[in-house]
Order: C-alpha cells, then sequence, then structure tokens
C-alpha cells in the first residue's frame, strides 16, 4: 500500500482542486484518482483525473464521484486483492480501515508483483519445490528440500508396481500385455494434468468454488469420457491390426475410457479435496494424480485382460 495519496472534499468546487493541484506542483506516482473523504477522513468515493479535468470549474466535486470504484480492507488477503482488479480493470485502488478511514492506495503495479509471486509459487510447487529457498543454496540443503518429494514420488510408484505384481501370472502368458502396459495410465497422467492444472488455475483466480464446483465437475468428467471413447477407437484399431487379436484391442479400449474418465473425475476432486484440507493443490495434486491414473490404469488394463483374455 502506498501511503501517498490526494483527498478532497465532496462540496468543494473544480476550480478549488485545480488550483491546489497547481499549487502543490505534481501529483503522486501512478496517480489516475482522487480519493474524497469527509472531515473525518471517511472514505466516500472517488474522482478520476480525466473528470477533474474536463469538468467545469464550478462543477462540485461530490457530483464527479465515480460510484464504480470500491475500497479495499486493510485485512483483505493479496489473492482477493488481485482478483477485484482483474474483475474491475482498476489502475488504482483505495484502502480503508474497519471504521472506513481511508489509509492509502493500491496501484496495478503492486498486483502485477502479487500476480507473478504467486505464479511463481505455483510453478515451483508443482515440481515439488519450495519458491522461497535460494536457486544458489548450498546442495546439501537443496538435496534435503527435493528429497522429501521424490520420496512421496517414490511411495506412490511403489503402489502402482504393487498393482502390476498383483497380475504377473498374465505377463507370463501374454508378454504383449507387458509392452501396452504402460500407455494407458500414461494417456490418463497426461488427461488427469490437463484437468488438474486448469482446476488449480480456476481456484488460484477464484473462478471455481462451491457454486460452480459440481458443472465443472460433470463438465470435465464428460470431457474425459469422449477423449477416452476417441482414443480408445483409435488405440484399439492399432492393436487390433498389429496383433490380429480383435480380443485385445477391445481390452485396450475399455481400460483407455475407463481411465480417462477417472482422470477427469480426480483433476477436478483432488484440487478440492485438498484445499477444504488446507493443503495446496499444486504442492500435492501432481502426485496424487499420477497415483490414481497409474492405479486405475493398471488395474483396468491388467484386471479386463485376466477375465478376458486367459
Amino acid at each position: 500500500m502506498n501511503t501517498d495519496t490526494i483527498t478532497l472534499r465532496p462540496e468543494v468546487s473544480v476550480d478549488v482542486v485545480l488550483r491546489y493541484l497547481r499549487l502543490k506542483g505534481q501529483l503522486p506516482e501512478a496517480t489516475d484518482s482522487f480519493y474524497v473523504v469527509d472531515r473525518n477522513n471517511r472514505f466516500i468515493g472517488a474522482v478520476s483525473l480525466a473528470a477533474i479535468v474536463t469538468a467545469k470549474p464550478e462543477v462540485i466535486i461530490s457530483s464527479l464521484i465515480d460510484s464504480e470504484i470500491e475500497a479495499v480492507q486493510a485485512n483483505m488477503e493479496e489473492a482477493e486483492v488481485a482478483q477485484l482488479f482483474e474483475k474491475h480493470d482498476w489502475f488504482s485502488a483505495p484502502v480503508v480501515d474497519q471504521e472506513g478511514h481511508l489509509l492509502g492506495r493500491i496501484t496495478i503495479d503492486d498486483v502485477i508483483d502479487i500476480i507473478r509471486e504467486d505464479a511463481e509459487h505455483t510453478m515451483m510447487s508443482m515440481a515439488g519445490l519450495d519458491d522461497e529457498a535460494d536457486t544458489f543454496a548450498p546442495v546439501i540443503k537443496s538435496t534435503k528440500q527435493r528429497s522429501l518429494w521424490l520420496g512421496v514420488n517414490l511411495i506412490t510408484a511403489l503402489l502402482a508396481v504393487a498393482v502390476t505384481s498383483m497380475f504377473e501370472g498374465i505377463f507370463q502368458q501374454l508378454a504383449i500385455l507387458a509392452v501396452l502396459n504402460s500407455l494407458v495410465p500414461s494417456m490418463g497422467g497426461v488427461a488427469g494434468n490437463q484437468t488438474l492444472t486448469l482446476v488449480i488455475r480456476g481456484m488460484a483466480l477464484g473462478h471455481v468454488g462451491n457454486r460452480n464446483a459440481r458443472a465443472l465437475l460433470n463438465k470435465e468428467v464428460a470431457i474425459g469420457f469422449l477423449n477416452g471413447v476417441i482414443w480408445a477407437l483409435l488405440i484399439a484399431t492399432v492393436v487390433s491390426v498389429w496383433k490380429q487379436d480383435l480380443m485385445l484391442g477391445a481390452v485396450i479400449a475399455f481400460a483407455m475410457l475407463m481411465n480417462m474418465t477417472a482422470a477427469g473425475l480426480a483433476g477436478v476432486t483432488i484440487p478440492l479435496f485438498l484445499k477444504r484440507l488446507n493443503i495446496d493443490p499444486a504442492l500435492a495434486g501432481g502426485v496424487i494424480i499420477t497415483t490414481v491414473t497409474d492405479v486405475v490404469g493398471i488395474f483396468a488394463f491388467l484386471g479386463t485382460a485376466t477375465l478376458l483374455l486367459t
């Protein structure tokens, strides 16, 4: 917040204001509006610089107040302030305390800093890194920080391996399943991360909340299902022609459809669930979505193959 602001009284005329500005000599940096306050310094409204310059000298300031400019509470979260600036296309906004007294103003350059910091935080978190850590931190310190999420990823990978080992017998009967086994989880992982990224971005911008979560869930599940149908038919055709086995093509098509649908479902529900637990979705969402798509994909593919091909 910048405390260097120019305040006006509602009962003065434009002529008085212009004379005052000439006497002052210069305006605070990035001034696009003046704030109107009463005798107790309570915020009443804002008048744009353009309105002052173009109005007739006898016009009273109270008649020029712009009702679209709202005051920002001093205890408001930074992310909420950034959302207001995005929503209203503000260049600056007044800051008030709980009693409505004007404290200062916040300008778009400060908001851009907030948006950049949030973007950096999300980007680093999705890689399991601490955005506050020095890029050139000591080797041992950086190793410890990164090892935590590498360990978590190893545990989730072992879970996928455990599911695969349940079907070890069918690998011995049909070696082609080992070749195709990574295809379904890989496609589901990409689809899940697409949805996850979209939802996390929407949550960060305030576009996704409890009111529209169900609609978003239905939409992403439908997208996952349709993508599943498209790629299931494609991969089934390729595998059936390649191995001259329609049943094998049907098995991988079913697994692809199930995993792509599950990816859409998990991509929405996981970040919303983590948010309720006060866990940063960008930090943990990627690991969980990968685990879900790996487990569902492997189980659907090998389980269906066990039932139909043996």
